[in-house]
């Protein structure tokens, strides 16, 4: 990725208006997304682990494994791309190489968050938080760490389910101290609860959008009067695309062919050309048939 789409992701965040970030979660999904000429795409921790390992969302998603998963997006994307780092795998000098690794992996912006490891998925009970002054030693150390000061730090805290909303602002509030460029609060209850972040923040604030999570989901207008910069909706393609999947294969278990299936299906030779198979046959085209 250019340093031009990383400018372009924090011009993007001082103009009018809400920044929509639609989830990603695998490479189709990537490319697909990237068609549509959103301001951001959000590659989600719970997603990614999910296509990527079959596993829950809690902490057992390695550094490598997720900077692999960075660089093919990345790499691919047309769009920003901001990446979910977790707590930063480890330490700080863990949190270091995590910036460095995310950097140079092409992502614009990273999230860190302030949970003890291993983590939780956000929305879920039982999360537990670092204290305030290790979280903001990390977000000290993570700007220090970018050499692009394009590359967005979005420091996220999860203090709401387990200490409540003044502590949460209370360490938001630290955390912008210590540098971050955006701020997310995770799982407020209530509209009133988004409101009084809102209210409270003066830098850019991130909204969680989770169907069916902790926090309602608001319209852009909405989230917009509240004061919300940035809106992710981290799983809702891929709750989307699980829903179709799950019609597909029950028809196959029911019937034993997709014949009269209901489920709408993607048309394959659409399919073929998001995947880029129109560049290899022009490629075979140039340089095989020819011989």
């Amino acid at each position: 990725m250019s340093e031009t789409q990383r400018a372009r992701l924090r011009r993007r965040l001082t103009e009018p208006g809400l920044v929509l970030a639609p989830g990603v979660f695998d490479m189709v999904s990537l490319r697909l997304a990237d068609t549509f000429g959103f301001d951001a795409l959000y590659m989600t921790g719970f997603g990614t682990v999910a296509s990527y390992m079959g596993l829950p969302d809690a902490g057992l998603a390695t550094y490598s494994d997720m900077v692999s998963r960075v660089s093919a997006m990345a790499g691919m994307a047309q769009t920003p791309l901001i990446a979910d780092a977790d707590t930063g795998y480890g330490g700080l000098l863990n949190i270091r190489h995590t910036i460095r690794g995310y950097e140079a992996a092409g992502a614009a912006a990273i999230q860190l968050e302030d949970q003890e490891f291993p983590k939780k998925c956000g929305h879920t009970p039982g999360r537990r938080v670092i204290s305030t002054e290790d979280m903001v030693q990390k977000i000290q150390v993570a700007v220090d760490s970018r050499t692009d000061p394009n590359f967005l730090i979005i420091a996220r805290t999860d203090a709401r389910t387990t200490l409540g909303l003044e502590e949460a602002l209370r360490r938001a509030q630290a955390y912008a101290a210590a540098g971050a460029d955006i701020l997310f609060v995770e799982s407020p209850e209530s509209e009133e609860e988004m409101r009084l972040i809102g209210q409270s923040l003066k830098t850019p604030l991130v909204a969680n959008m989770v169907e069916k999570g902790r926090t309602p989901v608001l319209s852009k207008d909405e989230l917009e009067s509240l004061g919300y910069k940035l809106a992710i909706f981290p799983v809702t393609a891929l709750l989307s695309a699980v829903h179709a999947m799950q019609g597909v294969y029950r028809q196959f278990r029911s019937h034993g062919s997709s014949i009269g299936g209901e489920t709408p299906l993607y048309d394959f030779t659409d399919l073929t050309k998001l995947m880029g198979f129109e560049d290899v046959w022009e490629f075979e085209k140039r340089f095989i048939e020819r011989n």
